[in-house]
């Protein structure tokens, strides 16, 4: 998000063009292929090739060309029926960037995330799957919880490091009432997300913001309900780490948390008790190894009148959200209620 990694690149046809070499890898045969056989052929070349999730990235790229978001939605007349010469090779264009393991989202210029169609683009952070759970999460909590209101009658919500919009657009569209703000550091995020708001026409969520220094008295929203944040950070080592794949076309600085991966979050926090209002809360998105750290990190700190009151899991079983409460002057945070070495409760 600060900067780009593919300088002097230019935009076309939803995808980044890119050099390649001469010689056509991997044709398939003169004849003209049907869907289900271009995807076979394509799958064989990705997996000899060690490209991740072969078949579905076939499939995705086939189903784009033929019109459609995934190879199931096809009518059943186009898996049979032979594409076109000009089909045939907008296929082999855009499977060759596959190749050069560009992910399938900034391939196809979109990607759907909570019954939304959003924009996607180099060099912005794609979002995961597993950040859908996180907005499930925050969904539960405003809607069965005591909602503190804003000025417009809904909650009041922050998202640090906006990306592409997901989130804040996500929750505009289950929660009428509510308002949010977007920051994000990188110029490539803020167009982007402004680009899906209007796809959208939401007008509860102003242009989102470039986030600057919110270090010092002043800066910032406040009276928030809620701070969430999109923060999969990891230490700065984990090369190897599970979210690290196709991410040379990424920005590394959109996962970068430092050495132990937890800068981001520490000075989120830090933050947060001149932004929250009393029983506020964060929602964190986090490596696996962060509940403990964040507990402990807290625990440090009961200044700051934070509250680590629960930890989930993602659908692989690893603990990946967190969700922490300001708690109000009056009643303050009991000692005792602090996190021990497992955090929170963490359900199975």
């Amino acid at each position: 998000m600060l900067r780009a990694l593919l300088s002097g690149l230019g935009w076309r046809g939803g995808i980044w063009g890119c050099t390649f070499s001469s010689q056509q890898p991997h044709l398939p045969p003169s004849r003209l292929l049907n869907a289900a056989e271009l995807v076979s052929h394509w799958t064989v070349v990705f997996e000899k090739r060690g490209i991740p999730e072969a078949r579905e990235s076939s499939e995705y790229i086939v189903a784009h060309v033929l019109g459609a978001k995934t190879f199931q939605s096809l009518r059943p007349g186009l898996w049979t029926q032979p594409l076109t010469p000009w089909q045939l090779q907008y296929v082999q264009e855009l499977s060759s960037y596959r190749l050069q393991r560009m992910p399938v989202q900034y391939i196809l210029g979109e990607w759907d995330f909570q019954g939304l169609s959003l924009k996607m683009a180099p060099p912005v952070f794609i979002p995961r799957p597993e950040t859908e759970e996180l907005v499930e999460w925050v969904l539960e909590e405003v809607t069965q919880g005591p909602c503190v209101v804003g000025a417009q009658g809904g909650p009041l919500i922050l998202e640090v490091g906006c990306g592409s919009g997901a989130i804040s657009l996500s929750l505009l569209s289950k929660l009428p009432q509510s308002r949010v703000i977007a920051v994000d550091k990188g110029e490539a995020a803020i167009c982007l997300a402004h680009e899906n708001a209007q796809r959208y026409q939401t007008r509860r969520c102003p242009p989102p913001r470039r986030r600057r220094q919110w270090g010092r008295p002043g800066v910032g929203p406040t009276g928030l309900q809620m701070d969430s944040g999109h923060q999969a950070s990891v230490a700065r080592q984990d090369s190897d780490h599970p979210l690290r794949c196709d991410l040379s076309y990424e920005d590394p600085l959109a996962l970068d948390g430092g050495e132990e991966g937890m800068d981001i979050i520490t000075h989120i926090l830090a933050l947060a008790p001149r932004l929250l209002k009393d029983s506020g809360s964060i929602f964190l998105e986090v490596d696996s190894r962060h509940p403990e750290l964040v507990g402990s990190w807290l625990q440090s700190q009961p200044d700051l009148s934070l509250n680590l009151v629960a930890v989930r899991r993602d659908f692989c079983g690893r603990p990946r959200f967190l969700h922490i409460r300001r708690c109000g002057p009056q009643h303050g945070c009991p000692v005792d209620a602090w996190p021990g070495p497992q955090p929170a409760r963490v359900p199975g």
